[in-house]
């Protein structure tokens, strides 16, 4: 008899018992290199010291209170949030869609209270992946998530990715927002160029636009600095939504913004249950505090450089099956060619004992743990190369 949950997911045959740093065992002690980190979210892979001890603390107090009372675990997270970047106000969920689904009603809230009802409508892009919820999927636009949902939601422009002169077409009286990732997961492992993220900022600043940066997936350190816009410098947004990463494995989001955008999402206007409870905020301050640690971030570059080498050199051996390489920092995807599944790479790689996933665009991603080692990479890079040969058979 088949399991009695929604055929909403396709797992393989294979159940994992517990994790230790960069690697999950079945019951039978099975070792799996963990190449894909729960996508993109157990950051400092498995079982972390630090985590799982400030986690049992907390639990050992209180678990939850609702935001009817103060989680002074909120506010020590929000002032690391804030007093390290573009932001001044933040609001704490559980999910990726979630922080999605506040920024578009705090950028939708913001034209509201300066008159500007009429502006309401948000520019996104080819590709793009936002979350399950009913307004991200419509912010997405993937066809094959909105089928089956009914009509799709009004007041979204969906422009070719890249495209920065049909981007400044598509704005309008009623624009309110760019909402964009920074590196695309889901739909390919695209990494918009720097000067990209920088037109964007331009554009919005002319037109009076707010910039929204989905970092759900992109942020919390992945691409070797914190947050993946802040190479580009100037580039900082109004709004942006995190999660994934920035909890290690805790079901985890908040939505950052500025004051100006942040003053107006007063009493009434948001609010959830779950949202920063302790035990997420017990976690999400060791996250950031490891993360945040001297020299960590300089050991994601150096590792993720030496990675991309060596995916450089697997696709130059392979090249009549990987098209190429993308992604920034470790958010990395090899595209490969028409006749080649992403699926199957990844099936082959998972017996051979490597775990990796399967993202748009038939890209096979990876999204490791930030703390893989060189040893750890070379290891992926070897299993890659026989699962790259098995599919091309």
């Amino acid at each position: 008899m088949a399991a009695p949950l929604m055929s909403t997911y396709a797992p393989p045959d294979l159940v994992f018992e517990r994790g230790e740093g960069v690697r999950l065992y079945t019951g039978d002690n099975k070792a799996y290199l963990d190449f894909i980190s729960g996508i993109a979210v157990n950051a400092l892979g498995h079982g972390h010291p630090k985590a799982v001890a400030a986690l049992k603390a907390q639990a050992d107090k209180l678990w939850h209170l609702s935001n009817m009372f103060k989680v002074p675990g909120q506010v020590e997270l929000a002032k690391k949030y804030t007093e390290t970047s573009f932001a001044d106000r933040v609001f704490f969920t559980n999910s990726g869609a979630e922080a999605v689904e506040a920024s578009l009603k705090a950028a939708r809230r913001y034209f509201y209270d300066k008159g500007e009802p009429h502006r309401y409508r948000v520019i996104t892009f080819t590709g793009a992946f936002h979350g399950r919820t009913y307004g991200a999927i419509n912010a997405g636009g993937n066809p094959a998530y909105l089928k089956g949902f009914g009509p799709r939601m009004e007041g979204f422009d969906q422009i070719e990715f890249g495209d920065h002169e049909a981007t400044k077409a598509a704005i309008t009286e009623e624009t309110a927002a760019i909402l964009v990732e920074p590196v695309q997961g889901e739909g390919g492992v695209r990494a918009l160029p720097d000067v990209c993220l920088r037109g964007l900022r331009e554009l919005c600043d002319e037109h009076g636009l707010l910039l929204i940066y989905d970092e759900v997936q992109c942020g919390a350190g992945r691409t070797g600095k914190m947050w993946a816009h802040e190479w580009a410098e100037t580039a900082q947004p109004d709004i942006m939504a995190v999660a994934k990463g920035v909890g290690g494995g805790f079901p985890m989001g908040a939505c950052l913004t500025t004051e100006a955008v942040g003053k107006g999402m007063v009493v009434g206007t948001h609010g959830s249950t779950f949202g920063g409870n302790p035990l997420a905020m017990a976690v999400g301050n060791v996250v950031f505090d490891e993360l945040n640690a001297p020299g960590f971030f300089d050991k994601v570059n150096q590792v993720s450089n030496f990675m991309h080498q060596q995916l450089a050199g697997l696709a130059d051996r392979h090249e009549g099956i990987v098209e190429e390489v993308r992604g920034k920092g470790l958010l990395m995807g090899l595209k490969l060619r028409e006749g080649i599944v992403n699926k199957a790479v990844a099936g082959e790689a998972r017996d051979r004992g490597l775990l990796i996933g399967a993202a748009g665009d038939n890209v096979a991603r990876m999204a490791p743990p930030l703390i893989i080692t060189e040893d750890d990479a070379s290891e992926a890079i070897g299993i890659l190369d026989d699962a790259l040969t098995a599919a091309g058979k």
